[in-house]
């Protein structure tokens, strides 16, 4: 089978798609033909060298995929081959065939298209996560940092659909991209205090940060007590101000929970940038070096 590999960290380029041996069905596990997967910001991280994650090179990379089963092993029940289904996984997404356990995939509705069940599940759940940390609430006014990008594009989603207001910074480019969404639109840079709270004067009661930096400083200003912050990025400075780090909490539940919004038309998934396998670098230099909406994500036909 192909799949994308990287034997050193550096820039997209170090990224390759070599011949590997396609796995072997095991108990518990769920063989698919890979056919969409999402590239996140913590892919190119990862790949550029993290500091402090310990990484055995050469890695494959991705954390998110759809696709069809193709075997399942002894002990598996719910599933057959022919099920087209959406996980998540750990830095082995892009390839043609991965070995899954049974309990990190969900069924794919059949009128959800691939580039889309491709670029839920990692970004998606992050954002619920965060906002289930945050014990978001009915009228509560919540600010999203990177709010157009992918996981920002759910937390704004998620947060209205529970009944929150919610103020989403982006570049302006992307303001009526957030309108559109639901989202109060505000601009990164100097005086972003004073822009927030231009629309919510008693400050808001919680922020997901995907920005870091000066957007997470200025946050702290804005909320009752630090701990109201969740950090996506940045976590070192985080530490430093007291707000919280995410604790990765993906589970078929809350994928499903994700999937139903997604059927029901009240979670969109805006996917700005399609690649083929062998393009995976340009994907991985599109999500770099782009403030763009929604996801990237790279096809496996």
């Amino acid at each position: 089978m192909k799949a994308v590999v990287f034997a050193e960290h550096g820039p997209p380029d170090v990224l390759r798609v070599v011949e590997l041996e396609r796995p072997k069905v095991r108990a518990g596990k769920v063989l698919v033909r890979v056919r969409a997967g999402g590239v996140q910001p913590f892919d190119t991280r990862v790949r550029q060298g993290w500091p402090g994650l310990a990484l055995t090179l050469p890695s494959g990379i991705g954390n998110e995929f759809a696709g069809t089963v193709h075997e399942v092993g002894p002990g598996v029940d719910g599933f057959t081959a022919g099920d087209d289904v959406l996980g998540w996984t750990y830095l082995n997404a892009l390839a043609e065939y991965l070995l899954v356990d049974a309990d990190a995939i969900a069924p794919k509705p059949p009128g959800m298209p691939w580039e889309v069940a491709g670029a839920l599940s990692a970004s998606g759940q992050t954002a619920h996560t965060a906002l289930t940390i945050l014990d978001v609430h009915p009228g509560d006014t919540v600010l999203i940092h990177a709010a157009a990008g992918g996981v920002g594009t759910v937390a704004v989603q998620l947060a209205k659909a529970w009944g929150a207001v919610v103020i989403g910074t982006a570049s302006e480019p992307n303001h009526d991209y957030l309108a559109d969404l639901g989202a109060i639109p505000v601009s990164y840079g100097e005086g972003l205090v004073e822009r927030v709270r231009a629309v919510a004067p008693h400050g808001v009661d919680a922020v997901v940060d995907g920005a870091g930096g000066q957007a997470l400083l200025d946050s702290v200003g804005l909320v009752r007590a630090a701990d109201r912050i969740v950090a996506l990025v940045n976590v070192e400075l985080a530490d430093k101000v007291g707000a919280r780090r995410l604790q990765p909490d993906r589970s078929v539940r809350r994928l499903n929970e994700l999937v139903d919004l997604h059927s029901a038309g009240r979670l969109r998934i805006h996917v700005r940038g399609s690649f083929d396998l062998d393009q995976v670098a340009r994907a991985h230099h599109e999500v770099e070096h782009g403030h763009g909406r929604g996801k990237v994500v790279v096809t496996i036909p």
